[in-house]
């Protein structure tokens, strides 16, 4: 008759010598890990410093910067396939 303990004790997981793939490959995933992490904080370190030191304040407000130059001025408005609004429309309504 099996105690409790030696029903816990027993191995049911077969041989586990042989097939030894989940040390390697273990490393390998934790070595790949860490390699993007570094590159993900070196590009995002790269993309911070090319940033500007301070943003410009909205002149009014619901505008991010008034200095920009809107690129449909003056240009020739065409028909558009679809019932979405062109830009004169969306300043409009915005």
């Amino acid at each position: 008759m099996l105690t409790t303990a030696q029903v816990l004790a027993e191995n049911n997981f077969g041989d586990t010598r042989t097939g030894g793939l989940a040390g390697p490959m273990g490393l390998f995933l934790i070595i790949a890990l860490a390699t993007v992490t570094v590159l993900l904080i070196r590009n995002m370190n790269a993309r911070l410093r090319r940033l500007p030191d301070r943003f410009p304040h909205p002149t009014e407000p619901g505008r991010a910067d008034a200095a920009v130059v809107d690129p449909t001025d003056g240009a020739v408005e065409q028909d558009s396939p679809t019932n979405a609004p062109t830009g004169p429309q969306q300043r409009r309504n915005g």
